[in-house]
């Protein structure tokens, strides 16, 4: 059984005991997140599409962690007029462990 999933702008395939990382979410570690915006649910044969959302349909899980990815670095140039900027980014995460798709 897996579930297509939204959130943070992004669609991810989460199954029971996966661990994914999304963009940041409040709350604290050990806290429990329900996901109501589920777009597709399959268990087996069955498959259940949503149009967009599948009606009563959620994924419960656990935040397993908070933190920051690896630091990229941004650099703009433009040739011959001496204009260099060079800017680092963290993107922050949530960790978080699937415990059950309810559908």
């Amino acid at each position: 059984m897996y579930a297509i999933i939204r959130t943070g702008g992004k669609q991810y395939q989460v199954a029971a005991g996966d661990t994914v990382r999304v963009e940041k979410l409040k709350g604290e570690v050990g806290d429990t997140v329900e996901i109501n915006d589920v777009l597709l649910v399959t268990n087996g044969d069955v498959v259940q599409v949503g149009q967009p959302l599948v009606d009563g349909a959620k994924v419960i899980a656990k935040i397993a962690e908070q933190g920051r990815e690896k630091k990229i670095l941004v650099f703009k140039k433009k040739k011959r007029k001496g204009y260099q900027v060079k800017n680092g980014h963290r993107q922050q995460y949530t960790a978080l462990t699937i415990e059950e798709i309810a559908a």
